[in-house]
């Protein structure tokens, strides 16, 4: 059991018709039938969307893709058409709210990986293979791969994990063309942020995309290069063989799993509310990461 542990009513807005409540986003269509995402504050750890919200995530996720955009501009389009708020929207959306192109989605969560952790570690430690991929033995947790690899997933409803899968299933589920298109987007995308990001002292270690088609265009879709999307690690920290401290909400996880919390996560009770000090610390982590990344003070 998992999900929400307290489902939100979607903020009802006159010409908007609310779509779907996602962990952290709220998908509206406007009248004219282009989507309007609006990034809440909303936080999830262990395939929950836990109770306590972090303050002025959302408006750090939205900007920090936004920025993340323009980087990527010459390598492939995007889904944006304004960020200006739709009438009759509550103020609170300022800052957090995306105009986006409706697009064919393509049903394949795109990952590249340049360092090996997480899943990736799991099934490498079992098999020396990611997504079927082969990489070479002698590597550990936050081990450098000797180049960005695709290893794609299955996108899971809320609450339910990603599955990995290979490149020839993907293949299979959206043909071969569209397979290698993402294939090589992912890793170009992936590539340029890598770089830009190790330039701030910043290790992009693995992220994930999502595309969809505008007509036969591929476009870059929902958000990117954030720190819900992506593992963002301090260079002058990185330390291969060990977790690596992390501009994420490792600190929710630590303290969900931690004997303060009370919580046992193989059951199927829902985690308890976050304390403050756990809070703001996570909010801290992503306003860092936002402000390394861009060169600009958040506000």
């Amino acid at each position: 059991m998992s999900g929400f542990v307290e489902k939100p009513e979607p903020i009802q807005v006159p010409g908007l018709v609310h779509l779907h409540t996602g962990k952290v986003r709220e998908l509206y269509q406007n009248e004219a039938g282009d989507l309007v995402m609006v990034a809440s504050d909303r936080i999830s750890a262990f395939d929950w969307v836990l109770p306590t919200e972090i303050p002025d995530k959302g408006r750090v996720l939205t900007q920090l893709s936004l920025w993340w955009f323009d980087q990527l501009a010459d390598l492939v389009p995007n889904h944006v058409l304004s960020t200006e708020l739709p009438a009759g929207a509550p103020a609170d959306w300022e800052g957090r709210t995306l105009v986006c192109k409706s697009l064919r989605m393509v049903p394949v969560e795109c990952v590249a990986r340049g360092y090996l952790t997480g899943s990736g570690l799991v099934e490498y430690n079992e098999s020396r293979t990611v997504c079927g991929l082969a990489l070479p033995e002698g590597l550990v947790d936050g081990s450098e791969l000797p180049a960005p690899i695709f290893t794609p997933a299955t996108k899971a409803a809320v609450g339910e994990h990603d599955e990995n899968v290979s490149y020839e299933e993907v293949a299979r589920q959206v043909g071969a063309d569209t397979a290698a298109r993402l294939r090589q987007a992912t890793l170009a995308v992936y590539s340029r942020g890598r770089d830009i990001a190790r330039e701030r002292g910043i290790i992009l270690a693995d992220t994930k995309f999502e595309f969809g088609f505008d007509g036969d265009d591929l476009l870059l879709a929902d958000e990117v290069l954030t720190a819900d999307s992506s593992r963002f690690w301090p260079a002058d920290a990185w330390q291969p063989g060990r977790a690596q401290p992390s501009y994420d909400k490792q600190y929710v996880r630590d303290w969900l799993t931690s004997a303060e919390s009370g919580w046992d996560r193989k059951s199927e009770q829902p985690p308890p509310a976050l304390p403050q000090q756990v809070v703001d610390a996570t909010r801290a982590k992503y306003v860092e990461a936002y402000e390394r990344l861009t060169g600009t003070s958040w506000t």
